[in-house]
């Protein structure tokens, strides 16, 4: 009887030290919360940033959010479907949201185009894919809801954020905290109350448990907790098996091809090396029968993922396939990780590069593979082309944003001046770098700054990552709690946007992007930044400047490297430039520029300007970007032979001058 009321004693005072606790934490993140939300109201322009944002008041959420999470407005029709169907399927989270939140299940149809796409190029799927299979036989609607069905089965749990953030960690930790204490206090009190009987099962639990823990495979760990349920009629705390599993410590840490596949589509993997050693992952969406090929090319501290994290509809990636086009995404070096031949190199050698080795080494080497397997699959499948033409066989169009840009178009001139074929047959440049004299005082101060002080930290800083996979896990948990806490998460964004010059661009959301996680992640190179803050001072679109005339007459011959800018009359091939008129990191002025130089160049060149910031050319879903860079890319004739690309007089002295 005494140890009856002991045990329950001992079970309604943990769950209220476990409530106090809970309410204690809340208590302290609506604190952080408020303070943050008014901060925003202080801030100049910023009063306005939490309306309509439902559930900012400070009330937690443990729901995973949607993919990606930062698309609350201009959310896609599917990823309305994923979200929608996650929560419906996700019984084993706490949701903690108001029934508003919880509206009844919708389901909507993949896109027609999506459809379509997949069973033309059912062929094209590789070994491994995932897409279902539909009779052709059975209705459209019976295929749209065979699809939701297939969708929820298979890949809803992954391909919604299922991260943990900071402040639910330490909850949890808080929690297992709790039941640790009591467990010990509930066992000394059975061996005061009952000595022997404890004796008893102690060393039976001892010889059959060998210290209560063990290790599976290295993954599975497996631990005996006592419970007690409140409202039992007999809540004396029992003993029960619990299985944790150590797979990923609730970080996101899908890749590219991860989602790609998840969503149905087929995908290919192919490493390239560079002549440099460098080893590069390009990635591929297959249409290994098409002659029309598209390159899609990112920006700094970015990957492939910016191509496809906004799901079927809202990525250019799978706009292009869905359209006919084999999609080949490129990855620039700079990973933690550090591919290279050499697998002993150092960190000072594997990030010393330029933006140079990114249009000259990184792009050569991803087009050429691509035009040798577009070649090889092209002839095996449609042998009668051979018959036709000996030139190449398909057409390639090139997709570029922001360093990606400036990288396209030191490849296109310096492939020129070589009298080597680019492949090309037209560029699409997103807000490309290259000119960025017009900036906002913060980025100023940062180039005098990194020129001044370059001598003196080249010899100890290589790159700009995040070093540890403490810290990168740590980032990738706090990019969930900004998600969790909309004030906080909206100062950390006003803050951050301050620091570009007040680009609106969401910024906290990118941080959540998988490829920021804890086993990987890009870098940025020092001499990257430094060539950026070079062509920042000299006002000028141009290559690698290596300190001194001796050094840059070894490279390039001359005293002055190549001043890109000037050979824009090089350029043989159709190029459409895009800005935004929000964009606060390349301005609009900035990309005029580049129009300019290459309208006098005689270059056929056309300019548009969207309503988006820096990172909405990727990281953002509208339909009107997409639709533009398609109605771009369809104006290759992708049935016409493609012109030779023989070099002029000029190219050659210049050529010559190289030399």
């Amino acid at each position: 009887m005494l140890q009856r009321f002991v045990d329950n004693v001992l079970a309604v005072t943990k769950e209220s030290v476990k409530t106090f606790t809970y309410e204690s934490l809340n208590n302290i993140v609506r604190l952080i919360n408020g303070v943050s939300a008014l901060l925003l109201t202080i801030l100049p322009g910023k009063a306005t940033i939490l309306e309509g944002i439902h559930g900012w008041e400070l009330r937690p959420t443990f729901r995973g959010p949607r993919f990606p999470r930062w698309m609350e407005n201009g959310v896609s029709s599917f990823n309305q479907l994923i979200h929608e169907l996650s929560v419906d399927s996700d019984t084993s989270s706490v949701d903690y949201s108001s029934a508003e939140e919880d509206s009844d299940l919708n389901i909507y149809p993949a896109s027609p185009s999506s459809q379509s796409s997949r069973a033309s190029g059912a062929s094209a799927f590789t070994k491994g894919s995932k897409a279902p299979a539909v009779s052709e036989n059975q209705s459209p609607n019976l295929r749209s809801i065979k699809r939701a069905l297939t969708l929820k089965d298979h890949i809803v749990h992954r391909t919604t954020d299922r991260r943990r953030g900071v402040i639910e960690d330490l909850h949890l930790a808080i929690e297992i905290f709790i039941e640790a204490i009591f467990d010990v206090v509930h066992k000394a009190a059975h061996f005061i109350l009952s000595p022997l009987e404890a004796l008893r099962k102690l060393s039976g639990w001892i010889s059959s448990h060998n210290g209560g823990t063990r290790e599976n495979d290295g993954s599975v760990l497996e631990a005996s907790f006592t419970t007690a349920t409140l409202g039992e009629n007999d809540p004396a705390p029992t003993e029960r098996n619990t299985t944790f599993h150590h797979q990923s410590l609730n970080t996101d840490a899908r890749t590219c091809q991860d989602v790609i596949t998840e969503l149905g589509y087929p995908y290919e993997a192919i490493h390239v090396i560079t002549a440099d050693g460098y080893v590069l992952l390009l990635e591929r969406i297959p249409r290994r029968d098409a002659r029309k090929a598209v390159y899609l090319q990112h920006g700094i501290m970015d990957s492939s993922m910016g191509w496809v994290c906004n799901g079927v509809v809202g990525s250019p990636a799978f706009a292009a396939f869905d359209q006919g086009y084999d999609v080949f995404l490129g990855n620039f070096r700079g990973l933690v990780s550090r591919e290279h031949v050499d697998k002993n190199i150092s960190s000072r050698q594997y990030w010393r590069y330029s933006i140079n080795e990114h249009g000259t080494e990184d792009i050569p080497a991803m087009i050429e593979k691509i035009h040798q397997v577009k070649t090889l699959e092209l002839k095996l499948s449609r042998p009668d082309l051979e018959l036709e033409t000996d030139d190449q066989l398909y057409k390639l169009c090139a997709v570029c944003h922001s360093l990606g840009g400036a990288a396209m178009l030191m490849y296109v001139i310096t492939r020129r001046v070589e009298e080597k074929p680019h492949r090309l047959s037209r560029l699409v440049l997103l807000s490309p770098a290259g000119f960025h004299a017009d900036s906002n005082f913060v980025f100023t101060i940062v180039e005098h700054l990194f020129l001044v002080l370059a001598p003196i930290l080249s010899p100890f800083v290589t790159s700009f990552y995040i070093p540890t996979r403490f810290f990168r896990m740590l980032l990738n948990k706090l990019a969930r709690d900004f998600h969790n806490y909309p004030a906080v998460g909206g100062l950390v964004q006003t803050l951050m946007s301050y620091v570009v010059g007040g680009d609106s661009s969401n910024w906290v959301g990118v941080l959540g992007l998988p490829h920021y996680n804890m086993n990987d992640m890009p870098g940025v190179s020092f001499h990257v930044a430094l060539h950026l803050a070079q062509m920042k001072h000299s006002r000028k679109f141009k290559m690698f400047d290596y300190g001194s005339a001796s050094a840059n007459m070894e490279v390039y011959g001359s005293s002055e490297p190549l001043d890109l800018g000037e050979c824009y009359w090089l350029i043989d091939i159709p190029v459409d430039l895009v800005a935004g008129r929000k964009d606060k990191v390349i301005r609009p002025s900035m990309v005029r520029k580049h129009y300019k130089l290459m309208k006098e160049s005689g270059v056929n060149v056309s300019y548009n300007e969207f309503e988006y910031a820096h990172l909405d050319f990727t990281f953002s879903h509208h339909e009107e970007l997409l639709a533009y860079v398609m109605s771009r890319l369809r104006l290759v004739d992708h049935t016409q032979k493609p012109s030779s690309s023989t070099s002029s007089p000029r190219a050659e002295g210049l050529k010559k001058k190289d030399r």
